[in-house]
């Protein structure tokens, strides 16, 4: 104890000798502060950013120095702020359904911020992050992009900015190369897209995922990862035709139902398609025929049976239409309950990351490896429904051969993000929810 007291005054002392040395603090001659004010006030005047920082001292002096040079609608919030949500309400107000409580006057256009406000938070209102200082755990960088990069997000790009130490102190701790190293380590657990670093070369993964000519949607491929990115696809066609249509299905009520012509085979016969939520949250397609029979269980075929033009006539819908519609509703929650249960199908990511964890967590139990944090995890993906980005990133590390270990850290990882589950209270349903059905009708009848 001794050593440890001599060694921190000694310490103490040479920190002091550099402070006396270093003069008084001269803001005007602070060029990252000249950067920073140069990014808020003339590159992006108008929209909203997030700056985070370290440490609250830093959170301070940014909020007084900028608030100085005229930027407003400003604020600063640290572990020390009374309340740090109702920033992020004032930020955001819009992805927290607080736009009520937060009138226009009380927003928030810029939000300085220490980490206290990298988790947990809803900042999607915004679309540019930025990092004033690097932090040395990279699980960070990563979670201030995720306040911004989340469901409910308007922008299809989110820009990320990082300050650099001068390049003097960045030859001594090589911190750019530390980052790298370990952004690229995480990017080869996590399979992510993202770039926080400009001369970074772009991927190409999302342009093959999304485009017709790429081939990745030939065949009859059946995960979850291609279901959504097929999905996606018609979604995206859909909207460039029909730029109204983002407005207004989305407004459309649950249970509504039409009927169109269809070219009639035996194996592609007439009769319903129906897209339902089940009590346990998962998405599932049906395809029942005019006789209540089960069709098929590819997501892909009954999906492109019900593709059709914006020009198609709708239909009188069949008779029996809604005694089908019932047929597959029972159809698809007996199938859940006998194969997958809750978890849905085993092909499917929450099924297959639920069996392996579980054996994985009995295998490692009682070693150092037998963690709390690995079992509730399990939980929760038995209880609630994987988000979409969740199950696109655990298809992707299946598919890739993920081991165990690795498979554990990534979800756990991904739970202490908030990124796992669909666990709020509101998005649990007690019943099947059915969100459409299309009939599938021989006769060019009477327009309904």
């Amino acid at each position: 104890m001794d050593s440890l007291g001599t060694d921190l005054r000694d310490d103490a002392a040479r920190l002091i000798d550099v402070l006396s040395g270093s003069g008084v603090w001269q803001p005007d001659a602070d060029e990252k502060l000249k950067a920073l004010h140069d990014l808020l006030a003339k590159k992006h005047p108008n929209e909203k950013v997030i700056v985070f920082t370290q440490f609250a001292d830093t959170v301070r002096y940014l909020e007084g120095q900028l608030r100085a040079r005229g930027l407003q609608r400003l604020a600063g919030v640290t572990g020390e702020s009374e309340n740090p949500t109702r920033y992020a309400w004032r930020f955001s107000p819009e992805s927290n359904q607080k736009r009520q409580e937060v009138g226009r006057e009380e927003e928030l256009r810029i939000l300085v911020a220490t980490d206290v406000l990298s988790e947990g938070q809803n900042l999607q209102d915004a679309s540019i992050v930025v990092n004033f200082d690097l932090p040395w755990a990279i699980i960070r960088l990563i979670q201030r992009a995720g306040r911004v990069d989340r469901i409910g997000q308007k922008s299809e790009t989110i820009r990320c900015y990082s300050f650099l130490p001068a390049d003097g102190v960045e030859r001594v701790i090589r911190l750019r190369s530390r980052v790298r190293q370990r952004l690229r380590e995480n990017a080869e657990v996590v399979g992510t897209d993202e770039a926080f670093f400009e001369d970074e070369h772009e991927r190409q993964t999302l342009l093959d995922l999304y485009s017709e000519k790429s081939g990745i949607l030939d065949g009859d491929f059946e995960s979850d990862v291609d279901l959504a990115s097929y999905a996606y696809q018609i979604w995206k066609n859909a909207i460039d035709r029909c730029p109204e249509l983002e407005k207004s299905i989305p407004e459309l009520p649950p249970v509504v139902y039409s009927t169109r012509a269809h070219d009639g085979t035996e194996k592609r016969p007439y009769g319903v398609l129906v897209y339902l939520r089940t009590a346990e949250g998962n998405d599932a397609l049906a395809w029942v025929d005019k006789g209540g029979q089960n069709v098929t269980e590819s997501q892909f075929a009954i999906l492109r049976a019900a593709e059709c033009s914006p020009e198609m006539p709708a239909l009188h819908r069949q008779e029996n239409h809604h005694a089908l519609v019932k047929k597959a509703v029972e159809f698809v929650v007996a199938e859940e309950k006998s194969v997958g249960g809750q978890l849905g199908r085993p092909s499917g990511a929450r099924f297959r990351t639920y069996e392996r964890l579980k054996r994985h967590a009995e295998q490692v139990k009682g070693t150092l490896f037998d963690a709390p944090q690995l079992s509730r995890a399990i939980e929760d993906i038995y209880r609630y429904p994987l988000r979409q980005s969740a199950i696109d990133i655990l298809n992707r590390q299946l598919r890739a051969g993920i081991d165990d270990d690795a498979l554990a850290a990534l979800v756990v990882a991904l739970r202490e993000d908030d990124r796992l589950c669909r666990v709020q209270e509101e998005e649990q349903t007690q019943e099947p929810l059915i969100v459409c059905s299309l009939g599938l009708s021989a006769g060019r009848e009477e327009q309904a």
